[in-house]
């Protein structure tokens, strides 16, 4: 079983950063693709990024695109989400999900283990 943790989120005003971070148990990290998804109060859990596992390869949500940035540390078992020039409609609970191996995988229910979430809120 895989345990995934997500830190880093907060309240933070329009066109603000933040950082989250999801460490995870996987004794062979490396091998996971790690993405973050998204679930606003009313609405469903959307998809925001993922990177893949051998490649790195990224891919974005287009509501997203060039503000966030996700990244990974393998020495540290930790992916990254970092977010920039936050919106209102940001506000969410982020979760970072994971599953193993390469795919370009988009939709929840394609992965394995998932953290508690991180409560993110942009609010002036």
């Amino acid at each position: 079983q895989v345990q995934l943790v997500e830190a880093g989120g907060g309240s933070v005003q329009p066109g603000g950063s933040l950082r989250l971070s999801c460490t995870t148990s996987a004794r062979t990290f490396s091998r996971y693709t790690m993405a973050w998804f998204r679930q606003a109060p009313g609405k469903e859990r959307d998809f925001v990024a993922a990177m893949f596992a051998s490649s790195g390869r990224t891919y974005y949500a287009e509501s997203v695109k060039d503000r966030f940035a996700i990244s990974r540390d393998n020495a540290k078992n930790t992916v990254y989400l970092q977010m920039n020039s936050l919106k209102s409609e940001d506000t969410a609970v982020y979760y970072c999900a994971a599953r193993e191996g390469d795919g370009y995988w988009n939709r929840g229910f394609q992965y394995d283990y998932w953290g508690q979430g991180t409560q993110v809120t942009v609010s002036s």
